[in-house]
């Protein structure tokens, strides 16, 4: 198998091996298949061809975003509907503030593992 062109930068997941080496296209899809919900992870088509594995685990992450920004967006007016003091308010502020953070890194690690897989199947 040639090797690819991808730079391995700091958003590569260290769980993905480096393309190209021994082994490479099945840690990325074992990684990719922990970030889409399990019944996904084991249709074929997602087994035979990593991928659309990443195409579709790009999709879930930018909707995991999306879900955070709204979470965040709209703590302030929602919660104290809840019930919430405003402790708890800003505990689940600045938890969507990093899950929101952890999300971005992840869908830019996603898109390096899916450049790497697209330029491996040409």
């Amino acid at each position: 198998m040639p090797l690819t062109s991808t730079r391995l930068g700091p958003d590569w997941p260290r769980q993905v091996k480096t393309p190209g080496s021994y082994d490479w296209e099945r840690s990325a899809a074992k990684w990719l298949r922990e970030l889409v919900p399990a019944r996904y992870a084991s249709y074929p088509a997602f087994v035979r061809h990593p991928v659309l594995l990443a195409r579709h685990a790009q999709i879930q992450v930018e909707h995991e975003i999306r879900v955070a920004r709204i979470a965040l967006q709209t703590a302030r007016a929602d919660l104290p509907r809840l019930g919430l003091h405003e402790g708890a308010i800003e505990h689940a502020i600045k938890l969507y503030a990093a899950e929101l953070m952890q999300l971005q890194h992840i869908a830019r690690s996603v898109r390096a593992v899916t450049q790497a897989l697209s330029e491996s199947a040409r």
